[in-house]
């Protein structure tokens, strides 16, 4: 698992270096999340990086009845994730990333439901990991998803690894 951690990681000291534009204009979640799925996906070579994909396989990513997780659609069934690694095919569901900026004031029990939905391995789509991301100018706040619960370990752990590669929230 921190071997995919460390190429989130990677990904986000690139999109720093490399993305302070879309910080300075104040662009919002979906470019942000767009140009950092872009960077994910050079870390990930033989998996598909895909942004609010909503699909395994031939079906739509629907939760079951009674979830307490909102949803992204019309019907209110079915999740978008910010950005995924997965296999489309198959389907082989690595990672899942939410992304949000600091300055969002809205409630952040959305994306982090989704997080707990998208890793429950009792769901028929359950991704090995999530990852929730806090964007700010120069720095990210991260909690890591393993499960359908915030793993804490892994959690700190990358918390640390941003603080070392100077990106700590």
């Amino acid at each position: 698992m921190q071997t995919e951690l460390n190429k989130v990681l990677t990904a986000l000291q690139e999109f720093y270096a490399r993305e302070s534009f879309l910080f300075e204009k104040d662009l919002g979640e979906r470019t942000l999340t767009h140009r950092l799925a872009v960077h994910v996906e050079k870390q990930f070579p033989g998996w598909e990086v895909d942004c609010d994909y909503n699909r395994l396989g031939e079906r739509k990513l629907r939760l079951p009845h009674g979830t307490i997780v909102s949803t992204d659609d019309e019907l209110g069934k079915s999740i978008y994730p910010d950005i995924v690694v997965h296999q489309r095919e198959i389907p082989n569901n690595l990672l899942a990333i939410e992304v949000r900026k600091t300055s969002n004031h809205q409630p952040p029990e959305h994306d982090r439901h989704k997080l707990h939905a998208l890793t429950d391995p009792h769901l028929w789509f359950a991704y090995g990991i999530g990852v929730y991301l806090v964007l700010g100018k120069k720095s990210v706040v991260s909690d890591v998803y393993v499960g359908g619960v915030i793993d804490q370990a892994q959690s700190a752990w990358l918390a640390g690894r941003l603080k070392d590669v100077g990106l700590g929230g």
